[in-house]
């Protein structure tokens, strides 16, 4: 299956999960579901627009290869690409997900953050023609689809979890997980800590902001203890 098939299958069940969530809140109080929907619509977009940026990226390669358009050319879209891919990042930080559901918006981050990652390292190899960045590319993008994957399972888990508490159906743990793929989320979660509550000098610039590490840090690491088989 080639990345733009692998791709668009994702982005197809994240669909499915979104419109589940959205449904599953259905059961409880006008506030819990108005919360559900705005989650739902507001998670939605963001992979949307992932999508569309990501299938904007692989056809201006193309493009390129068609000569169609100028190394240069390419180049300066993705200037301008990797600018508004970290901006539709930082709006998973604008997102307030249910409890159930907090687990998979931050592996849909991270699977966003490494997929910049891994276009960052193609980018280097259509500058530089520099082979191992194009290795790079390939291995981050592969990360990034585990990841996105996780998120689903995560996803899917937290919408039987409610589907438990309404209806009484039976819950299972998402399976297939492996140990190590279990740490290294949770390592990745760490990191993520780091750049989000330490400064360049890996201090905190406040008390408050060590508090919000060490929550940050204890989360992965009941991450770690929830999702090890």
């Amino acid at each position: 299956m080639n990345k733009k098939k692998i791709q668009n299958s994702i982005i197809l069940s994240i669909a499915i999960l979104i419109v589940g969530v959205i449904i599953a809140y259905n059961y409880s109080t006008d506030i819990t579901k108005q919360k559900g929907l705005q989650f739902g619509n507001e998670l939605s977009q963001i992979e949307n627009n992932i999508s569309n940026i990501q299938e904007k990226f692989y056809s201006e390669k193309t493009k390129w290869v068609e000569g169609d358009i100028s190394k240069e050319e390419l180049l300066k879209f993705y200037e301008i690409h990797v600018n508004n891919f970290r901006k539709i990042i930082s709006e998973y930080d604008k997102l307030t997900p249910p409890e159930l559901f907090q687990s998979s918006v931050a592996l849909l981050k991270i699977s966003a953050e490494t997929q910049l990652e891994s276009d960052l390292q193609f980018i280097e190899w259509i500058k530089t023609g520099d082979e191992i960045a194009k290795i790079r590319s390939d291995s981050l993008f592969q990360e990034a689809y585990e990841y996105q994957n996780l998120g689903l399972v995560e996803f899917q888990t937290a919408k039987i979890g409610i589907k438990n508490y309404v209806g009484g159906e039976k819950f299972e743990e998402p399976q297939g997980v492996s140990p190590q793929k279990v740490v290294k989320v949770s390592e990745k979660m760490k990191e993520r800590c780091n750049e989000q509550f330490k400064n360049v000098s890996g201090e905190f610039n406040s008390n408050e902001m060590e508090i919000e590490w060490y929550n940050c840090n204890n989360e992965a690491d009941k991450w770690k203890i929830d999702h090890m088989p």
